[in-house]
């Protein structure tokens, strides 16, 4: 392995004092990597008595506050600013990584060409799974969906509950933009989708990789299986994409969605539809009803912020 892959800095990010447990078992998930991480950091957005808590909790450990806006970005900046490893993973605070996540995850930074890696989050429902809840659109509760790789393949963005890059990429594209993503309980997301856009922009012939077999295990809450959440992060996700497509361009912002929106989201619907009349299961066609609307609410936010946008003076 080369030199820029042997150290590696997890940093996770955490703002809710009711997710404590869950940051404790994603800290303890890391600490339990077979191959060990450089550091790990815990950055506290803007709530001191968490932070306080975590702290003291944890002498052995980095956890530091948020220096940057309110929000996962400016979280996630802060991280990265403390860091010292080459390779910077990211962990969410209510995710739990599988012990050979670093393990199988480093190996890929032999390639100079790998700029950053995603890999699998699976979801670990609080409630039983709704059986109208289609898997194309698992993505709204920031888990991995039907039609992303099933092998390693380059891919434009990872999800950011399971992602790392090259630290000097991060660097050079100047961190995640603040004012896109999440702040707080808000369903907004897309700013590592925008960083990463910029990354391949700035580096042709870099490439960013899936591997399904570098997992973690995310926690959907009962409030997140919920039809009221699904509406809102669709929703939420139209707005996002308006932020990134003024960023970065629409051809490259919404070049993933394309496909998703031409072949799998089809092909979600009509398996729907097979489920009910072949297999009696008529879930099928509530999951067919939630693609559909799934698309138009992420299609309504979009065109929403767009014809939102403040116009130029002429």
């Amino acid at each position: 392995m080369t030199a820029s892959a042997t150290s590696v800095s997890v940093i996770i990010c955490a703002y809710a004092d009711n997710r404590r447990e869950q940051l404790h078992r994603a800290i303890a998930s890391v600490l339990a990597q077979r191959t060990k991480a450089t550091e790990i950091i815990v950055v506290i957005d803007h709530n001191m008595p968490l932070w306080a808590f975590f702290f003291a909790t944890y002498p052995a450990i980095t956890v530091i506050v948020n220096e940057g806006a309110r929000g996962l970005s400016g979280a996630r900046n802060t991280g990265v600013r403390r860091a010292s490893s080459e390779i910077l993973a990211f962990l969410d605070d209510d995710a739990v990584a599988a012990p050979d996540w670093l393990e199988k995850m480093l190996p890929h930074y032999r390639n100079p060409s790998v700029i950053g890696l995603g890999g699998q989050v699976l979801p670990m429902w609080q409630v039983d799974r709704p059986r109208w809840f289609p898997e194309e659109f698992q993505w709204v509760v920031g888990c991995s969906y039907r039609g992303q790789p099933e092998k390693v393949e380059p891919v434009r963005n990872p999800i950011g509950c399971n992602m790392s890059f090259r630290r000097n990429i991060v660097e050079l594209t100047g961190g995640f933009r603040e004012g896109i993503g999440r702040t707080a309980a808000d369903a907004a997301g897309c700013e590592e989708t925008e960083l990463c856009i910029r990354a391949l922009q700035a580096i042709p012939g870099s490439l960013i990789l899936y591997d399904p077999d570098v997992s973690v295990h995310h926690q959907v809450t009962a409030e997140r299986a919920a039809w009221g959440y699904f509406r809102k992060r669709c929703l939420a996700e139209g707005r996002s994409k308006t932020q990134v497509v003024n960023a970065v361009g629409a051809l490259d912002g919404l070049s993933s969605e394309q496909r998703y929106v031409m072949r799998v989201l089809p092909a979600g619907v009509l398996r729907g539809l097979g489920d009910a009349m072949l297999k009696f299961d008529m879930w099928g066609l509530a999951r067919a009803a939630g693609i559909f609307f799934g698309l138009g609410y992420t299609t309504m936010g979009y065109v929403g912020a767009r014809l939102s946008r403040p116009r130029r003076q002429a």
